[in-house]
């Protein structure tokens, strides 16, 4: 396996990284979470599509907006340990004395709506292991 990173710093780097992958003959995508392309996320999920590039994200956000996979940390366990927080720090906890937590639940997500647009068949036994 061959790694090509491809440099995205601003939006009118996307469609210029896609055009590298196609030229090197990728056979896959790995995008990486910065807010720059979480911001452009509907456009990058559409031109891996386009270019039949499978691709895997970080967050569910992305298959939401039409990615083809992700593996990441719940968002919504996230969000449910983050009320913990605040009601201990409202109920006179000091922020201090709260011990930092590592994420402990990880989705993986399949949309394959995606999968069938880019021609790939999932096997079962990796569909077992996704949700939604």
């Amino acid at each position: 396996m061959q790694l090509q990173p491809l440099d995205v710093r601003g939006s009118k780097d996307i469609e210029t990284a896609f055009r590298a992958a196609t030229k090197a003959h990728a056979d896959a995508l790995i995008v990486l979470a910065s807010a720059i392309v979480t911001d452009h996320r509907t456009k990058i999920a559409n031109l891996a599509l386009k270019s039949r590039l499978p691709a895997i994200y970080s967050s569910s956000i992305w298959v939401d907006d039409g990615g083809l996979m992700s593996y990441g940390t719940s968002l919504n366990d996230l969000s449910r340990r983050a009320a913990t927080y605040v009601d201990k720090i409202l109920k006179g906890a000091r922020p201090a004395d709260l011990p930092v937590e590592q994420p402990t639940k990880f989705e993986f997500i399949i949309n394959l709506k995606a999968a069938r647009q880019i021609g790939l068949t999932i096997p079962p036994n990796v569909l077992v292991r996704a949700i939604r």
